[in-house]
């Protein structure tokens, strides 16, 4: 099979040809049709994640149909439709497994990064770790839900928030598109954060009631002004940005966060005393999670708007998902 692989850190992708990989008690193997390219994705090709075992195959939005099951699995019979997202796999026994955190298993496997990921003509996963994809959802389309639609979607459906609450979203890219359509199709009173006036019609398109030119207004201010946010889901990984936000949260708000910045959010504890606000973060998913996203997604018209690449020109479509330059989110087509 035909896979690229980060052979060491920082350096390029190698197309090397592999055996295609066996499927051993308890997983799957996949034949992948499309892998999304992740900002995420990063970790693996600078080699920043720790422990990190290098040459790796990166990708953790993979979609493709089962080829071959091993020994105990009778869920998924060849043909099926699945993704697998960055969760890769749980031990079941860890103090967070025993709480059904399945997500923050101490032991897990994390797709693309622990273990070989979606930039190659099959994967292997454990079957824990599959999700459905809905029937005559385009291979391409689905790939980006398995992280960017996941995670926004779970993040919203875990907040608290209910139909009719101000939830607003900051950012407008990968993540932000996405978590705009599913905040729509929730039921909540939906404010687009975003940079620019340009943006304001493709706000309003997603599904936006309400959009905010952070370069232009305090948006905070705005948020105040139309009764105080319920819910800020923050997914452009801008530390002052999301910081800024907190004064605009309501009573008991929450600001939400998704987006990895780099740098410490500074939050004033003034702001949170006397509104009774928080912060949290939100992980993706699980397997059940990501089915759950692609189901949602499939009844309410929810899609991401994608550039895709042959899996060949893997350096070409990574570079251009880190330039920001791309449409939204990048795909690599598989089979």
């Amino acid at each position: 099979m035909k896979a690229m692989v980060v052979p060491s850190a920082k350096a390029g992708f190698v197309l090397e040809d592999r055996p295609v990989p066996e499927p051993g008690p308890g997983e799957v193997r996949i034949k992948v049709r499309a892998c999304g390219v992740c900002h995420s994705d990063q970790v693996v090709k600078d080699g920043l994640w720790p422990g990190l075992k290098l040459p790796r195959v990166p990708g953790h939005e993979v979609v493709g149909e089962v080829d071959a099951v091993g020994r105990g699995v009778d869920r998924f019979p060849r043909g099926t439709r699945v993704g697998v997202g960055w969760h890769g796999g749980h031990d079941g026994t860890c103090p967070a497994c025993q709480r059904g955190r399945f997500v923050h298993c101490e032991q897990g496997n994390i797709t693309g990064v622990s273990r070989d990921g979606g930039y190659a003509e099959y994967l292997v996963i454990p079957a824990i770790a599959v999700a459905r994809v809905p029937d005559g959802m385009p291979w391409a389309k689905a790939a980006p839900l398995l992280c960017a639609g996941v995670t926004t979607f779970n993040a919203l459906r875990n907040s608290g928030a209910r139909p009719g609450d101000l939830v607003a979203v900051q950012g407008l890219g990968g993540l932000g598109h996405l978590g705009v359509q599913y905040a729509r199709e929730m039921g909540f009173h939906v404010v687009a954060i975003s940079r620019g006036p340009e943006k304001e019609a493709f706000a309003r398109e997603l599904g936006a009631s309400h959009y905010v030119d952070a370069a232009a207004e305090d948006a905070a201010a705005r948020l105040q002004a139309l009764g105080g946010a319920n819910v800020i889901l923050a997914t452009a990984p801008e530390a002052h940005a999301i910081s800024a936000l907190v004064p605009g949260l309501g009573v008991d708000g929450c600001l939400l966060v998704v987006a990895a910045a780099f740098e410490p959010l500074a939050v004033g504890a003034i702001d949170l005393i006397m509104g009774s606000r928080r912060v949290q973060g939100w992980a993706s998913g699980t397997a059940v999670d990501s089915t759950d996203a692609m189901a949602f997604a499939a009844r309410a018209g929810i899609e991401p708007m994608i550039e895709t690449f042959p899996l060949a020109k893997a350096e070409e479509a990574y570079a251009r998902m880190m330039s920001g330059k791309a449409r939204f989110r990048v795909v690599l087509e598989v089979g």
